[in-house]
């Protein structure tokens, strides 16, 4: 059968085109590693921030207000942390975080208190209680790709009301890990959240 010029200019494009596509899909599965229920990456390396984490497990959540704190915490909101089920399955049988894990905690602002140290009177009594929320931090347990830091890769994906950033580079190690390398024994404050860790 004979094809003329232009069909054939047409055939090798349709051919590059569906090639270049192959390709990209290919780059994208190979920035993916662990896990199906992991982290999932940009073809640059950045991590994506997880659309669905308000109906993973909640760990907890610290609190480490101004008020306490001489008017200046690090981190003056709640942090409420987030773990997958599945993650959460494999530390309770071996102890270990698995590769892979996912540990987010959503920082959640106080109400205005109306008392020197921050504190407001609510219906349960006087207290500290969670308002607007206000920035996202991630841990990643990846012991190939953060052999530099303990095997765990810090990400922040901006510390202010929604909406977050699509995607986050690691933090260098001074940002986070040493200081999770100095205060933990597994790079994870599980102290925190030993109650439901160990919850039956």
């Amino acid at each position: 059968m004979k094809i003329d010029g232009i069909a054939t200019r047409n055939i090798a494009a349709g051919l590059a085109a569906s090639i270049a596509v192959a390709a990209a899909i290919a780059a994208m599965a190979g920035a993916q590693t662990g896990p199906s229920w992991g982290p999932q990456w940009t073809a640059e390396g950045e991590l994506v921030l997880p659309r669905d984490y308000h109906r993973w497990i909640f760990l907890g959540s610290p609190i480490t207000p101004n008020g306490l704190n001489d008017g200046s915490a690090g981190f003056p909101e709640y942090h409420n942390v987030y773990v997958r089920p599945e993650a959460l399955e494999a530390y309770r049988k071996s102890g270990e975080w698995p590769e892979g894990t996912i540990l987010l905690k959503e920082l959640q602002l106080t109400l205005q208190g109306t008392y020197p140290d921050g504190s407001r009177d609510e219906a349960s009594g006087r207290g500290y209680f969670p308002g607007a929320r206000n920035g996202v931090d991630i841990s990643v347990k990846d012991s190939k790709r953060f052999k530099d830091t303990n095997g765990w890769g810090f990400f922040n994906f901006g510390h202010h009301a929604p909406p977050y950033a699509e995607t986050a580079a690691a933090q260098p190690a001074e940002a986070c890990a040493g200081c999770h390398a100095a205060n933990t024994r597994s790079m994870v404050f599980s102290q925190f959240y030993a109650p439901i860790l160990k919850a039956k």
